[in-house]
């Protein structure tokens, strides 16, 4: 770094200390204004007390000590520039705010803690941003066909967070139906009516219409009055020479953003108000069409069916049957879930469905009346459960029951989740059902369990007496042997507490953990 040179207070100090005769001023250099000097130290410096004084050595002397003292403070250094912070950490920071804010305002929202705890989905409009927005509403403008996975993505991201929707839609629906969904803009005043799919308004807002009965020959009406001073258009139609049907916009019902009308099912049963709109405002309106949802449906039901027809085939009793026949049992069919401990039957009672088991096992009793002992001399006739074995995954039960209204002779209970596949009795007994089916069910279906008898029942059950009474009888014995020499079991006299086992001691009596 250069050596900026000295200002001409500073160096005639110097002369007058040393006694050295000034130069010329010619000799004297013309000095610029350095931006490394701070100026106004450097006159309160010049201006010592006692400084420029010949007639007192000691005063001098001081001021002398004091300007050497404080000339460095003249100097300006440069200041440490810092790097800067990372765009990482002012991102955290921004994501911390947005959650203290998020935190600070559920606690003065209940609605939100009875959508959350009512298990709903919350959407919070404070998380999408502005720009990821606007970002949104030109992903809606494209085609589908010319928008890339990522905006897919972002598509299928915000719609999740819409409350109207996923309560209607699963989460797989969602997604394939973001990759086909746009929207269309509508200027205000406009009649929007949803008869062809769900509609969700992402800007503006709009009233609902409301069906209204008036009188044509009426001279005072305000309702009509009303009406023609507003800018809105709204439809008539005539039921007879007298009275007209008008569907006009509500005051009270209002749509905004993120709020949806029209449906996804064609049923003309769907309320007016629930259908169709007036724009109040020009609008920016996300159309999911019905016929998309429709061949999702389409979709969902041929899956569904092909696993019924897998699951029908495997089963014993359908083996041999024809393709064409297991497809008359597949649309009557419905999977059902049923909890472990679960009783589908009882015996002696008829049941209402025919099962095929998909996953899981069912466990088989038959009912026999035994003897329990209440006291001394005393004892009791009882019915019990006897296990008898139990119904697999790709097994069918309920056939000859369902057709023929004969009772079961044992008691089904599930062991664990079962997933099956039920006809109901009436679906069978019904016109649904072709009768060469229901024929060739009978001759192929046999009793469920229908080979036991009532010795195999009886040996069973005295099997299952006999292994209770001995694992009693071993236990108590044990207990009564070990415990009359001060021996528990699984308790020694004396145990080592060695950090490590030695190299020559092997004792296999010696168990070591």
């Amino acid at each position: 770094m250069p050596v900026s040179p000295l200002p001409t207070a500073i160096l005639a100090h110097m002369i007058s200390i040393n006694n050295v005769p000034p130069p010329p001023l010619r000799s004297i250099p013309r000095l610029k204004l350095s931006k490394t000097i701070n100026y106004g130290q450097l006159n309160a410096l010049c201006h010592l007390r006692g400084l420029n004084s010949c007639q007192d050595s000691s005063l001098h002397l001081a001021a002398h000590n004091t300007f050497i003292k404080q000339y460095p403070q003249i100097f300006l250094h440069e200041k440490t520039i810092l790097p800067k912070v990372p765009q990482q950490f002012e991102k955290r920071k921004s994501g911390l705010k947005v959650e203290e804010r998020k935190l600070h305002r559920k606690s003065h929202n209940i609605s939100l803690y009875l959508r959350e705890a009512r298990g709903g989905p919350i959407i919070d409009e404070e998380e999408i941003s502005e720009e990821k927005f606007l970002e949104f509403l030109d992903i809606l403008k494209k085609l589908p066909v010319h928008r890339t996975a990522h905006e897919h993505n972002i598509v299928w991201k915000i719609l999740k967070t819409v409350p109207a929707l996923t309560s209607q839609l699963s989460n797989e629906h969602l997604k394939l139906l973001s990759k086909k969904v746009m929207s269309e803009t509508w200027i205000k005043g406009s009649t929007v009516i949803g008869d062809d799919g769900l509609y969700v308004i992402l800007t503006g807002q709009g009233r609902r219409r409301i069906k209204v009965f008036r009188s044509l020959i009426e001279e005072d009406d305000s309702i009509i009055s009303s009406l023609s001073r507003e800018s809105f258009l709204f439809d008539a139609e005539l039921k007879d020479s007298t009275v007209a049907e008008l569907f006009v916009p509500s005051k009270k019902l209002i749509v905004r953003k993120w709020g949806v009308f029209g449906s996804l099912h064609c049923t003309p049963e769907v309320d007016e108000r629930e259908r169709s709109i007036v724009t109040d405002y020009d609008c920016e309106i996300l159309k999911i069409p019905t016929k998309e949802y429709q061949k999702l449906e389409l979709e969902k039901v041929k899956r569904e069916n092909a696993q019924k027809l897998k699951l029908i085939r495997k089963c014993p009793f359908y083996e041999t049957w024809p393709t064409l026949s297991i497809y008359e049992l597949v649309p009557l069919s419905k999977m059902k879930i049923f909890p472990p401990g679960h009783v589908l039957v009882e015996s002696g009672t008829v049941i209402s469905f025919v099962g095929y088991i998909n996953s899981g096992y069912c466990n088989i009793y038959r009912n026999i009346v035994g003897l329990e002992e209440l006291s001394i001399n005393k004892v009791k006739k009882m019915k019990k459960l006897v296990y008898m074995g139990k119904l697999k995954e790709k097994e069918s039960f309920g056939e000859i029951s369902v057709l023929l209204q004969a009772p079961f002779t044992c008691t089904i209970i599930t062991g664990q989740e079962v997933e099956m596949a039920v006809i109901e009795d009436k679906d069978i007994h019904g016109k649904s059902l072709d009768p060469v089916t229901k024929e060739l069910m009978i001759q192929t279906a046999k009793p469920t369990f229908g080979h036991l008898t009532e010795e195999d029942v009886k040996s069973e059950y005295i099997k299952t007496v006999q292994d209770k009474e001995w694992k009693y009888f071993k236990n108590k014995t044990l207990q009564r042997i070990l415990q009359c020499k001060g021996v528990l079991p699984g308790f020694g006299k004396w145990e080592h507490c060695w950090p490590t086992i030695p190299k020559n001691f092997k004792d296999t009596l010696i168990s070591y953990s």
